[in-house]
């Protein structure tokens, strides 16, 4: 009986094996299968991205390139004050948070938020994102490019905003 059952483990033992390697492996090829995934994923935008540049230089190839119209309705003091803070700390980094903005402009992080509505109520492109309980905002590329080159918002450089940043 023994003899029968030493060869019972030596059996399982090597069904045990295969099986380890097995399951090894299979781990090896969803590792694989989702870096491929992940490579597929990013070689995806890149050609998103390169398509919407060639469509770009098709149209300025053709004349046909139109500037963007942004429909904004007039800002309030405090307002554009955020916006010039939000403008200028985005310039260094893509995204500042409520609280950047709100110790730049010394304003309460309340008042930011609501100009920051406000803002976007008025037709002003931001981009928003949350990360957890944080909120993050920065001013729309496209607009940025064209608030600096026409001044949409009529934005002055007030001294005491000189004084701060």
């Amino acid at each position: 009986m023994s003899v029968i059952r030493h060869k019972l483990v030596q059996v399982l033992e090597c069904v045990q094996g295969e099986l380890e390697d097995h399951r090894l492996a299979i781990n090896e090829n969803t590792q694989e299968q989702a870096q491929t995934y992940e490579m597929l994923g990013a070689v995806n935008r890149r050609l998103d991205a390169l398509a919407e540049r060639l469509d770009e230089l098709t149209l300025l190839v053709k004349g046909q390139k139109a500037q963007p119209e942004f429909c904004v309705q007039p800002l309030s003091g405090k307002e554009k004050e955020v916006f010039s803070v939000l403008y200028r700390l985005t310039e260094t980094q893509p995204y500042a948070s409520y609280e950047q903005v709100a110790r730049k402009s010394l304003l309460s992080r309340e008042q930011v938020c609501a100009a920051i509505g406000s803002m976007l109520e008025k037709g002003v492109p931001l981009v928003k994102r949350h990360d957890g309980n944080a909120v993050f905002v920065r001013v729309d590329a496209v607009f940025r490019e064209v608030q600096a080159k026409k001044n949409v918002l009529g934005l002055d450089a007030p001294l005491t905003c000189w004084m701060r940043c």
